[in-house]
């Protein structure tokens, strides 16, 4: 610790012996009594040693504290104005650092209610697959629309940790509304027969918008319509400047659950 305390204060102790040999030149070059600077600066070593004792011991002090710092603590040591100004750059990084944790911690959850929810969403169709298989009643059609529904809900997950750990991961670009509407009815097309649905497109609209993520959103909306939509019903999807207007005619949402909707 005397080696850091010397290399810390090591500019005042050459600007002492630098003063000391400029004291002996004007002496030297004066002719005057060298005796009088020996004894001048025998005072000056014994003051220099005192006041490198007390500034030492008020070093290890802080060092000492420094070693074991805990934040939640006051400081037990007199501080100076650097030493302020290192302790509000403490502060900020460990909140920066609280914040990066917090927002991790988040992120985790998020992903974890996420994989709970599809892992939920997965039984059914499996389920559905085990008994037909189980009662040798294995419908193709059936079998494929499960298989569809697999399909649908990994590629959801796959999707959401993607954009999870890809926010900027955006391609802004002209893109047919009718055109992405039309490719994700496309993709469920063999539920839609199975429940004889029918839906009708409204309107057009070019956005410049990423296709992909585009397509992640309203493929969602439209999971939704068409599995609580009632068998033989329809689906109106409008689309207008601003806005896609999807309404379907299922089961619609509890008035209780309405104000969590938002």
């Amino acid at each position: 610790m005397i080696r850091q305390f010397l290399r810390e204060h090591l500019i005042w102790y050459i600007l002492y012996i630098m003063m000391f040999v400029l004291f002996f030149i004007s002496f030297y070059l004066y002719h005057l009594p060298m005796p009088y600077l020996f004894n001048s600066l025998g005072l000056n070593v014994i003051v220099l040693l005192g006041i490198s004792i007390w500034q030492y011991s008020r070093y290890r002090k802080k060092m000492l504290h420094l070693k074991y710092f805990n934040s939640s603590q006051d400081p037990t040591f007199e501080l100076q104005p650097s030493d302020y100004a290192y302790f509000n750059i403490i502060t900020q990084l460990e909140a920066r650092e609280a914040q990066k944790v917090s927002e991790t911690i988040e992120q985790t959850n998020h992903v974890a209610l996420m994989i709970k929810m599809w892992s939920h969403q997965m039984k059914v169709p499996l389920a559905a697959i085990s008994l037909m298989a189980q009662t040798n009643h294995l419908d193709p059609k059936e079998v494929e629309q499960q298989l569809l529904k697999l399909q649908h809900y990994l590629e959801t997950l796959l999707a959401f940790l993607k954009f999870r750990q890809y926010r900027d991961d955006f391609r802004f670009e002209a893109v047919s509304l009718r055109e992405v509407v039309v490719e994700i009815i496309k993709s469920y097309k063999v539920i839609c027969l199975s429940k004889s649905l029918s839906i009708i497109i409204e309107g057009d609209n070019i956005w410049k918008t990423d296709k992909k993520w585009l397509t992640f959103a309203l493929s969602q909306v439209l999971d939704n319509a068409i599995k609580y939509s009632n068998p033989e019903s329809k689906i109106i999807i409008s689309i207008g400047e601003e806005s896609i207007r999807i309404q379907d005619y299922g089961i619609g949402i509890l008035e209780e659950d309405i104000p969590f909707g938002g």
